[in-house]
């Protein structure tokens, strides 16, 4: 009887130990799953077009994503005014009158000196794109030699550059009249996007809830607690990476001011836009800078590089770590691999949103994982 007892014992531990092994095949071919998808959804998508009809999609329904973007961003202050015994109603009119603040300040302090900045630069393009030969040819001549013909590497990069000065400068009056027309139009679709986010930002709760009620019953508790850590991650991203921007934005104008480089406004705003690529970002915003500002002098060339340097110490030790934080909680190497390969199907494109993107499948298989290991705890205690 004993020897029984003892034998169903040995088997029940060994049939857990099979359930144990099972459930970790399981997981690894969750997440083989899980990358198979990625791969395939991102051939399909480069095969199929379907980013330049999204593109186009986006560019005719921008107020109502522009709305739903802002809804999005601001819900959580809404509820924090809310909790204070705020009604919702006047939560979301004074969430909205500082918003509505906040860029009209942004844009009376910003626009018109970037414009007359980008209308004096583009009067001493001649002169910059002179400076630039005289630059590259110097550079070229001291690295001349029987192996690198840098003459004609010279030759073919004066030809880019000459050809872009002669484009931008000829077509001048016509791009100003299409960035007015961009400035307006945009314009407009951030106005009827404010509108829009309005009713999307009093409403916001309740669409979640008539979305929750459309799902199964045994799926709500598990839709809402994913919506909820996605949210909570995305947001988080997206709020410090604006944030940082902006930070990146002010500091190097202040720095490529006192360098004195030509329409250093313009310049600060590429390298804060250029920044939104996680690593390679600061690099490819800065290049512009370097280039013009040592055609003007060493001495300003050597003061923005500095200040490039300064302010990127700032961002990696002060502006990331406070503001940032970890809230992707992605490995390095994880976001570098996950930049070439969007970068290689998407173009610039995949390189912004390739770190939300990774993270938001980071929470869908962890989420799934941390389901599975409850299931199997629950079958272990049985």
């Amino acid at each position: 009887m004993f020897k029984r007892r003892q034998e169903k014992e040995i088997d029940v531990s060994s049939l857990n130990d099979i359930l144990r092994t099972g459930r970790k095949l399981i997981n690894i071919g969750y997440f083989m799953a899980i990358v198979c998808l990625i791969l395939l959804a991102t051939y399909l998508i480069k095969e199929w077009h379907i980013l330049k009809y999204v593109g186009e999609l986006l560019s005719v329904i921008s107020p109502i994503f522009i709305g739903f973007f802002l809804a999005w961003l601001c819900a959580p202050v809404v509820n924090v005014l809310q909790s204070k015994k705020i009604p919702r109603i006047l939560s979301c009119i004074l969430v909205y009158v500082g918003v509505i603040l906040l860029l009209i300040l942004l844009f009376w302090a910003l626009i018109p000196q970037l414009l007359n900045q980008i209308t004096d630069f583009a009067k001493t393009m001649p002169d910059v794109i002179e400076d630039v030969k005289v630059f590259s040819d110097n550079i070229f001549a001291t690295f001349n030699n029987s192996v690198l013909n840098s003459a004609e590497i010279g030759d073919n990069f004066y030809k880019v550059v000459e050809n872009f000065a002669i484009d931008f400068t000829t077509n001048l009056p016509e791009k100003i009249f299409s960035i007015g027309k961009v400035i307006i139009s945009g314009g407009l679709n951030v106005v009827l996007g404010l509108m829009i986010g309005f009713y999307f930002l009093f409403d916001f709760d309740k669409v979640n809830e008539k979305i929750n009620s459309f799902l199964p019953m045994s799926w709500r508790d598990n839709y809402q607690d994913l919506c909820s850590r996605i949210n909570d991650s995305l947001r988080s991203y997206v709020q410090g990476l604006l944030l940082v921007m902006t930070l990146v934005f002010i500091t190097q104008s202040i720095g490529l001011t006192i360098a004195g480089l030509k329409a250093p406004l313009l310049f600060a705003l590429f390298c804060a836009l250029t920044d939104v690529i996680p690593y390679f970002g600061p690099y490819i915003g800065a290049i512009p800078a370097v280039i013009v500002a040592f055609t003007m002098s060493p001495i300003v060339g050597i003061c923005v590089i500095i200040s490039i340097v300064v302010v990127q110490l700032l961002e990696n030790n002060f502006y990331q770590p406070l503001i940032m934080g970890h809230t992707m909680k992605l490995h390095p190497v994880t976001i570098m691999v996950g930049l070439l390969l969007f970068q290689h199907f998407f173009g610039i494109l995949g390189m912004i949103i390739a770190t939300p993107t990774i993270a938001c499948f980071k929470v869908i298989f962890m989420f799934i994982n941390e389901k599975l290991n409850i299931t199997e705890k629950v079958i272990s205690e049985e």
